[in-house]
């Protein structure tokens, strides 16, 4: 299932991802905890208190056989079972009541934990369910931007030197062969999605270098890419025409032939450098008709991030990285994750983190869209948490790398995120492929 880890990590993990939920709370008023009925938001104090119950459940309650803290949870906080609509007309606690909560629920977690390792079933759960509070405080996040709220403070603020670096224009190419894609059974963590590693076909192909910037785009948008048809599926004209969308969500044009762009509750010169950022699938494709280029797979992502060349570099070796720069730590000093930017950066900063291809910023900055529709891999079974990807295999699309708030203990270039198409939102951009 997993490696077993020391006690100590699992209550370091757990209080460092509570402090990020009680950072991106703090200066909200109780109508913004709430917030407006929208399809892509939780109230915020409803996802808090999901956040709770999903550690007393899957720990307190089915490792350990406790009784509920809070008798009514399931009736309020189980994803599963309660529709998004009526989230806003539940009987939530207050918001002092919620916290309360959340504390209690991680104390009694903490308290369970003995010394030295922890064991392998606990070594996995109080990391999934760690992990997934760490999801959540990314929704929370994007879903601040997307309410307009302020912009969050968090304790890890650290802005690299290079954030304006400039752009990596260019394609690499890479060789043919077979790759393994997937995780094995030796991974310290991993998902149910992941399992388990098989030998995949690939076919030489070039990738971007980096993910297309904000200006690559504005050429798209000042071309009339939005109202141009052929530009976009059936599916992704629709949603277009649908939603009146001539340009990305949080961009704003100045009047002057330029943009700029809503960050949080501020109005920002656009960034030339700095990659698209809150574009969905539809956007991504018709972007790569019109730049006659391509998404590339995920197969072809993974191999681009994590593959290695043999010694003439004419085809893949057998070899497979655990990170794109070929080492087991140091996510802070190779990628913008963590929220220590509070944002993007530029697409040349963090040299160090390419991969041996030569593809920079795999991990962090922005998740990135593939083509390939989200789907189980030969011989996968559910974990504990049974309804983590099933019910949404073949309904959404996979993303992989992470984003500037994704936190680096969860994510890795094996990591496969997903959601619907039509998700602009979420902290997404993407890079392109040569058409064959």
């Amino acid at each position: 299932m997993t490696q077993p880890v020391a006690a100590s990590y699992l209550e370091q993990i757990m209080k460092d991802a509570h402090t990020r939920t009680l950072e991106l709370v703090a200066g909200l008023d109780e109508n913004q905890l709430i917030g407006p009925r929208l399809q892509i938001v939780n109230p915020l104090r409803w996802e808090i208190g999901h956040v709770a119950w999903f550690y007393e459940k899957f720990i307190l309650r089915d490792l350990y056989d406790q009784a509920p803290y809070h008798a009514p949870g399931d009736d309020i906080y189980d994803s599963i079972e309660i529709p998004h609509e009526v989230r806003w007309d539940l009987p939530l606690l207050p918001m002092n009541e919620t916290l309360a909560y959340i504390k209690a629920v991680l104390e009694r977690c903490i308290c369970r934990l003995g010394a030295g390792d922890a064991s392998e079933v606990d070594s996995y759960m109080y990391q999934f369910a760690t992990f997934h509070e760490d999801m959540h405080t990314e929704a929370y996040t994007y879903s601040r931007q997307t309410l307009g709220y302020p912009k969050p403070t968090f304790t890890i603020a650290a802005v690299p030197d290079d954030e304006e670096a400039g752009a990596h224009p260019g394609d690499v190419t890479i060789p043919g062969g077979t790759f393994l894609l997937g995780s094995t059974k030796d991974e310290a963590i991993l998902f149910d999605n992941e399992k388990w590693i098989y030998p995949v076909p690939v076919k030489p192909f070039e990738i971007a270098k980096a993910p297309v910037t904000n200006t690559e785009f504005k050429d798209f948008v000042d071309a009339k890419g939005y109202e141009i048809r052929e530009f976009w599926d059936e599916d992704g004209w629709d949603w277009c025409k649908r939603e009146d969308a001539v340009h990305p969500v949080y961009w704003q044009p100045t009047g002057e032939g330029d943009w700029s762009v809503r960050r949080f509750d501020t109005i920002e010169d656009l960034k030339p450098h700095q990659p698209i950022i809150h574009v969905n699938w539809y956007e991504a494709s018709a972007f790569c008709r019109w730049a006659k280029r391509r998404l590339p797979t995920e197969t072809e992502w993974e191999v681009a991030a994590l593959g290695e060349p043999n010694a003439d570099r004419t085809m893949l070796s057998e070899k497979k990285r655990d990170t794109p720069w070929h080492a087991t730590s140091g996510n802070h000093i190779h990628a913008n994750l963590d929220g220590g930017a509070l944002g993007v950066i530029d697409v040349a900063a963090f040299p160090q983190s390419d991969s041996a291809f030569g593809c920079r910023q795999m991990l962090g900055n922005v998740w990135e869209w593939t083509s390939t529709v989200f789907k189980p891999y030969p011989g996968f079974s559910p974990d504990s948490y049974k309804d983590y990807s099933q019910p949404v295999f073949y309904e959404t699309k996979v993303l992989r790398g992470g984003a500037w708030a994704t936190r680096s203990r969860m994510v890795t270039g094996r990591y496969r995120n997903f959601f619907t198409p039509d998700r602009r939102d979420v902290l997404a951009g993407f890079r392109t492929c040569v058409l064959p």
